[in-house]
């Protein structure tokens, strides 16, 4: 988040801060993980917690604590799937504002699902799926197809590897991950195979999104919302394929592309 911020405050020192990084720039703006606000008491005037809903704030009282301990102002919780507990706050009286439009104003992709066989994953994919992944690559954009489980990610990489793709596979328990998602970014790899790590927080225009046994368990309705929105999130690019690959419908399934649905027409 850090570049990206510093564009839109190009006047601004941003200070960042997470385990094993402290900036020491005296700024205005204090980009942080949630952690690191144990280290402050009443401090900000105004505090934006993203991804509320997601690990580590999820199920995490003490981290909801450190927020109100730092603040000195208003908070405000950003989530494109608020969990239980955001919703029961909600209907106690938390004040809600929605934003149901990107910045450049084009509604969400919706999720195309398709039905398939999945006997022989992962030491086969369907052609279905791999055709897939090479027509999105020959318009230019970037693909991310993610997978269940963490086996499975450098498996369906060789796999699609073989049709004269750069492809790459990452996981929570990848040493290299960083280096394979900043090679991602820059076009150096045309394929990331991924778990639901790269669910939230990855931002590259032109990225088509495939979702491979999408009615896994890994894959709640929740997860599918934010994995969906990896696509479409540059002007040019607003209409970006989005594809459940699945053997089965499930609620999640539907639950997520009802969701998709109804964002888009408020």
């Amino acid at each position: 988040l850090a570049p990206r911020l510093r564009t839109a405050f190009a006047t601004t020192p941003i200070a960042v801060r997470y385990g094993g990084h402290f900036d020491q720039t005296d700024s205005d703006l204090v980009l942080t993980t949630v952690h690191q606000l144990l280290r402050f008491h009443r401090a900000f005037d105004l505090i934006v917690v993203d991804e509320v809903d997601a690990f580590p704030m999820a199920g995490t009282p003490m981290l909801h604590r450190a927020v109100q301990g730092a603040r000195r102002g208003p908070v405000v919780y950003l989530t494109a799937t608020p969990d239980r507990p955001l919703k029961a706050a909600m209907r106690k009286g938390l004040m809600v504002s929605r934003l149901f439009r990107r910045f450049h104003g084009h509604p969400l992709p919706v999720p195309a699902i398709r039905l398939m066989n999945f006997k022989k994953l992962p030491s086969q994919l369907p052609p279905a799926i791999v055709k897939w992944v090479r027509d999105v690559v020959a318009t230019g954009r970037s693909c991310l197809l993610f997978v269940p489980k963490i086996s499975w990610a450098p498996q369906i990489a060789a796999l699609v590897q073989r049709n004269g793709l750069r492809v790459a596979g990452v996981a929570s328990t990848d040493r290299l991950r960083a280096e394979k998602i900043k090679a991602f970014r820059q076009r150096q790899i045309q394929v990331l195979v991924t778990t639901t790590i790269l669910e939230r927080g990855v931002t590259v225009p032109k990225c088509a999104v495939g979702v491979v046994a999408a009615a896994d368990r890994a894959f709640t309705a929740s997860a599918l919302v934010q994995i969906a929105g990896r696509a479409g999130r540059a002007a040019d690019s607003a209409d970006d394929p989005v594809v459940f690959f699945t053997d089965r419908y499930t609620l999640a399934l539907l639950a997520a592309k009802r969701q998709i649905v109804m964002m888009n027409g408020r």
